[in-house]
Formats: structure tokens, sequence, C-alpha cells
């Protein structure tokens, strides 16, 4: 059950909190958000709350970039070998890969300086918004997260972090995406050979062209859990003294502008 439902009263809502996660609208600085998309297309929009557009281009990037051998390329230039990195892109693919990568950059900058112009105007309205859901497989509240406890689980692995400020969505994501990169770039069965002691033999079975997506998640993981404990205290915060205000405050009350004493 919320305890106020969005139902339209207002022309914009700072928030809105669901069995699913508190999604809210925030400033953001447009170069941050067009930076994550252009270290993968997707990422961007995740940070936005833009969870289907998030979703078809993280699969977009995935896909297009293991056909065209994108990774690989990357790890051989930075090897410098550019020859061999060039021999291994398949221009028939990466042509297509390369409208899509600018567009997700363009569309998350255009999408966060949107969404900074919504949240001036809903903060200035200050609608009440529902702080607390109840369902039958979920309970989600508004209240205060360590942002280093959010950091510390990410890097355990990626997606904790979401979970432990209930962006499920999110983790969702991120939970199988780093299941999927770490399956096939075969970082277990190296890990496992390094402690063992053979490092070479480690080298080998790892998968580059998966490998190099690991960072990037993990980056991710780490960023995005940080930032919404942040915002997710920023807005308890305003919510809880906008309610003590409304409920507890009296409306005799007054701030006086005290007197210059010299």
């Amino acid at each position: 059950m919320d305890n106020y439902n969005n139902d339209n009263t207002a022309r914009r809502y700072r928030a809105h909190v669901s069995v699913l996660g508190t999604t809210q609208i925030h400033l953001r600085n447009p170069y941050i958000i067009a930076w994550w998309s252009a270290a993968f297309p997707g990422f961007g929009h995740l940070l936005l709350s833009k969870y289907l557009r998030g979703l078809v281009l993280l699969l977009w990037e995935v896909v297009i970039n293991i056909k065209a051998h994108v990774n690989l390329a990357m790890v051989y230039s930075f090897q410098g070998e550019i020859n061999l990195a060039k021999e291994v892109l398949d221009t028939q693919w990466l042509l297509i890969y390369i409208p899509v990568y600018i567009f997700a950059i363009w569309d998350s900058y255009r999408t966060t300086v949107d969404l900074n112009k919504i949240y001036i105007v809903a903060d200035r309205e200050e609608h009440k918004f529902n702080t607390f859901s109840i369902g039958s497989m979920e309970i989600n509240y508004l209240d205060k997260r360590n942002p280093v406890m959010a950091i510390i689980w990410s890097l355990f692995i990626p997606g904790l972090g979401q979970l432990y400020i209930h962006r499920i969505i999110t983790a969702f994501f991120v939970i199988v995406w780093n299941v999927i990169f770490f399956y096939f770039s075969h970082l277990g069965d190296a890990v496992v050979l390094l402690f063992l002691g053979d490092i070479a033999k480690a080298t080998s079975v790892l998968n580059p062209q998966w490998l190099l997506f690991l960072p990037s998640l993990y980056g991710f993981s780490i960023y995005d859990s940080y930032a919404n404990t942040v915002e997710n205290n920023k807005l308890y915060d305003k919510e809880q003294r906008s309610f003590f205000i409304n409920n507890y405050q009296s409306s005799s009350f007054r701030v006086l502008k005290g007197k210059k004493v010299n």
C-alpha cells in the first residue's frame, strides 16, 4: 500500500517509491552520463532509470561488439599490434555499430539536460509522493543508507550494491550480465590457475573479447550504487523536513531576519 499515490494531481513528481525500487529525478552532470554511455552504451540510460532503452542498448553493444570484434581489436591496439587490430575488425558489423554508439551518447546527454529542467520545476512544486510501498513479493521504503557500504558490496560482486539500496531492476541487469561476462571470459578458470601458480596457462585461457566488458561493468556498478545512495539520502532528508514542517511546526512560526550587529 502506498501512503501517497502518484495520481496525476501534480504535473511532475520528484520521486516514486515502488516494490521494484526508488525512482527519482535529480540534478545530474550531462557530461558524466554521456561518458558512461561512451564507456558502455546503455549505462547512461540506466543511471537515468530509463530501463527499457538501456536494456536495448546493452544488448546491442554486446551482440554487435562481439560480431565486429571491437574489444579484440582494442586489446591488440593496446599491445601495439595495429595491423592485427585492423585485421580482426569486421567492417560489415562495425559500420552499424558506430551510429548506435554515437546515438547512445547523444541521447543520454539530451535526456539528462531535459530531466534537469524537469527536476527544477518539480522541486519548486514540492508535491507529495509515496515513501512506502508493500506488495506480495517485496517491501520498499525511503530511508538512509551508507554510501560506503554500497561501494563495498559492489566491489565484491557487481549488482550487490544495487540490491543494498533496493534498485531491483538495475541489480537484475548488472548481475545477469556479470555472470555472462564472467563465464564467457573464463575469468574463474584463470583465477584458479593463478592460485596454482600457472600464470602462463591462466593468461592463455582468458577470452579478451568478453573480459574487456568486466571493467566497465564493475565501474558502473560502483558509481551507480554510490551516487544513488547519496541521492536517496538527500531525498529522505528533504521529505522528512517537509513532513515535520507540515505536521509539527506551528502555523504561526516565522523566521525573522536578524539585525546586523556592529
